[in-house]
């Protein structure tokens, strides 16, 4: 009999799925918009009001992603230590999720020094002007790194996430069966 993962997958997939891609949009569509702004002192507020409003739903998109992935390393622990690329697989994964998640925090601090800083001129939402104050301008700079690699590694994971599910059809199973012998 067959052994479905349906939920944890789904919470898996979803939240990563959430975590890129909203990400993804509020580094291109927020901030581009924001920087649109015709007041230069609204720009970096409005944008950090955006993220405001986004970082609950991210929460809970990261938090889904998490649970997922516990359960899919859970209810798939044997061939994770079996079957041969999946526990190098799922180590990356790790790591990889440990760095989108201190990227994420990081990510919250700079913004949050950019917010606390109110009606501040700047060029656009993570684009200091030459009037910009100092401490704001190096937390916009580096927020616009930030934002742009939060994307990329939940992207990696989604790519990873891909690849498993690869490693899972029969005919890999039963290659590495027949290396590895039965499964427990």
């Amino acid at each position: 009999m067959e052994n479905r993962n349906t939920l944890v997958r789904s919470l898996h997939d979803l939240g990563a799925a959430a975590w890129f891609g909203g990400t993804l949009m509020g580094a291109i569509g927020l901030n581009g918009a924001a920087g649109t702004v015709s007041d230069e002192t609204e720009r970096a507020s409005t944008a950090s009001a955006g993220w405001g409003r986004w970082a609950p739903f991210n929460a809970v998109a990261i938090g889904a992603h998490l649970v997922g992935g516990a359960g899919l390393i859970v209810a798939n622990r044997d061939r994770v230590v079996d079957q041969e690329g999946t526990r190098g697989n799922t180590v990356v994964k790790l790591v990889l999720t440990i760095v989108a998640l201190a990227l994420t925090a990081y990510s919250g601090v700079l913004g949050a020094t950019v917010g606390k800083a109110g009606k501040v001129p700047a060029k656009g939402s993570v684009t200091p002007s030459a009037s910009t104050p100092s401490e704001v301008a190096g937390a916009m700079k580096q927020l616009k790194l930030v934002q742009f690699a939060i994307p990329a590694v939940a992207g990696s994971l989604i790519v990873l996430g891909a690849q498993q599910g690869e490693q899972q059809k029969p005919e890999e199973q039963a290659r590495d069966r027949g290396r590895f012998g039965r499964r427990r």
